[in-house]
């Protein structure tokens, strides 16, 4: 048997296995600092709209419902 392909087939395997852990690990090195600074910032934009919206959602909801001339008043 010939040992070549088989010590090719093993260091391809070694040298890629090798180059796709440190590109995980560097992505996730690099993904892990920038959320750090960033994490807090994005959450609270993300708050800031979502508050905004929710008075012209139910603005919006509001004003279609009494268009379609539904009853919005509560049961007393």
């Amino acid at each position: 048997m010939d040992w070549v392909p088989v010590f090719l087939i093993i260091f391809k395997l070694v040298v890629l296995g090798l180059g796709m852990f440190f590109a995980v690990k560097w992505h996730y090195d690099k993904d892990r600092k920038a959320q750090k600074a960033g994490v807090l910032g994005a959450v609270g934009k993300i708050a800031a709209i979502l508050m905004i919206l929710l008075p012209v959602l139910l603005f919006a909801t509001f004003t279609l419902a009494r268009t379609l001339g539904l009853d919005l008043t509560l049961p007393g």
